[in-house]
């Protein structure tokens, strides 16, 4: 009953996102920062923060980044009898820092999720009774951690933009690369037929379509197309 009680609140909230990097390249960055757990989970990437746990040695003050191909989802935990607002704000500006070390590997959608850190900034200062220079004074700290994430918010869409444009050059080059690559591992009817007649030559006499294809990744239709050929060219006898 009493875990009840004190049972934390959790909220989850979501931003659209796309992952240009892999699970896998992420996760190995991630892993590198103090007392978080990362894992893979089916389609998705978990990076974990257990901050404390209650009596029974469960999670109480907790956050879970969950990335997916095209979603950022962030499930906290808010302690009864303190700041929401606070706390949201906290926890925002740890996901920033995390976003910002698989910056390579997966882009939040900027727009959405700056307004929504920027409106818990503000619920924040709105909260508070003093005046901001005697807040400040008192609390140094939360004036550099406001600072600081403003100054992210403005290097993370100048980067953005810049990674943006450079990402649609990329495409565009790998596009071209793809193209060439696919002419070049396409064979010549003259190659195709060579190739079918030392298979031949090398399997009694004979050829199985299915498992040539398999072994020449080759679409069976054209690989009957040739046969056809080289039956009507003479090079190859029909056995009844």
């Amino acid at each position: 009953m009493a875990d009840e009680i004190t049972a934390p609140k959790v909220e989850t909230v979501s931003f659209s996102g796309n992952m240009v990097g892999t699970k896998e390249e992420m996760k190995g960055k991630l892993t590198a920062i103090p007392f978080l757990s990362v894992k893979i989970d089916g389609d998705s990437l978990l990076a974990t923060k257990v901050e404390s746990r209650n009596i029974r040695k469960m999670p109480f003050l907790f956050y879970i980044m969950r990335i997916s191909g095209k979603s950022l989802e962030i499930t906290y935990s808010i302690a009864p009898d303190t700041s929401e607002s606070m706390r949201r704000l906290t926890v925002l500006k740890d996901a920033m820092s995390l976003l910002a070390v698989v910056y390579d590997d997966f882009r939040v959608e900027e727009n959405v999720f700056f307004q929504y850190v920027d409106a818990a900034i503000d619920s924040v200062m709105g909260g508070l009774t003093q005046n901001y220079s005697s807040l400040f004074n008192s609390h140094e700290a939360l004036l550099n951690e406001y600072r600081e994430m403003k100054k992210l918010n403005a290097e993370l869409a100048a980067s953005n933009r810049n990674l943006t444009i450079q990402a649609t050059q990329l495409n565009d080059e790998n596009a071209e690369l793809k193209d060439k690559v696919a002419k070049l591992e396409t064979y010549s009817d003259q190659s195709l037929m060579a190739m079918i007649q030392d298979w031949i030559e090398s399997h009694n006499n004979s050829i199985d379509i299915e498992e040539f294809s398999k072994a020449y990744k080759l679409s069976t239709p054209r690989i009957e197309l040739m046969l056809d050929k080289m039956v009507s060219l003479g090079y190859l006898e029909l056995r009844g």
